[in-house]
C-alpha cells in the first residue's frame, strides 16, 4: 500500500506558519513572555490567516512541568510586582468562563498547555473568537491585552478563571512598528 506524504507536509507547514501567515496577511502581533522576576521566557505570536482565523503560536522555556491555564487577559500590562494582576481579568466579552459553561467560553479562553519535564512549551491554536485589531474582540483595543500562563490547569468551568491559580508568566501583546 502506497502512502501519501501530504498529511506530513501539512504538519510541517504549520510549524513554519507564524512567519508565513504574517507575511501573507500582513497582520500580526507578538507577546514577549516574562516570569515573575522579569526573566524572558519566550514568545507568543498572533497572525491573522486568510480564512479569518487567528493563529496563536507559543514557544516558551523555563516553565514548571505539567498542565497550566493559558488565557488572554483584558489589559495590556504585565507589572511583575503584584503577580501580574495589572493584566486584569480574562478577556471575557459577554461570555462566562469555560467551554463547559452553557454561556461560555470567554474569547480569551484557550485549552490548557502542557509543559514537559525540560520546561519547554511549544503549542499552537486557532480561534475565531479574537482578532488583532479589527472585528469582534480585538486584542489591540484602547488598553491592549496580555497573555497569561497560570500555575494550575484550568477546570474549564469555574467563573471567572477556572481555578487556574497564580499568574506565573505574562506578556503584553504588541504589534510591530
Amino acid at each position: 500500500m502506497k502512502r501519501s506524504l501530504a498529511p506530513f507536509a501539512c504538519v510541517l507547514a504549520l510549524f513554519a506558519a507564524p512567519h508565513a501567515i504574517a507575511q501573507e496577511t500582513g497582520v500580526s502581533a507578538t507577546a514577549t513572555m516574562q516570569g515573575p522576576g522579569g526573566e524572558d521566557l519566550g514568545r507568543v505570536t498572533f497572525a491573522e490567516t486568510p480564512s479569518g482565523l487567528l493563529h496563536v503560536f507559543v514557544e516558551m522555556t523555563g516553565l514548571p512541568a505539567g498542565p497550566h491555564g493559558f488565557h488572554i487577559h483584558e489589559t495590556g500590562s504585565c507589572e511583575t510586582d503584584g503577580g501580574f494582576e495589572s493584566a486584569g481579568g480574562h478577556y471575557a466579552g459577554d461570555r462566562e468562563h469555560g467551554v463547559m459553561s452553557r454561556n461560555g467560553p470567554h474569547p480569551g479562553d484557550f485549552p490548557n498547555v502542557h509543559v514537559g519535564q525540560d520546561g519547554l512549551l511549544k503549542v499552537e491554536f486557532f480561534t475565531d473568537r479574537l482578532s488583532i485589531s479589527e472585528g469582534d474582540n480585538p486584542l489591540m483595543d484602547e488598553d491592549g491585552s496580555a497573555v497569561v500562563v497560570h500555575a494550575d490547569p484550568d477546570d474549564y468551568e469555574s467563573d471567572p478563571s477556572g481555578h487556574s491559580g497564580d499568574r506565573i508568566a505574562c506578556g503584553v501583546i504588541e504589534q510591530p512598528t
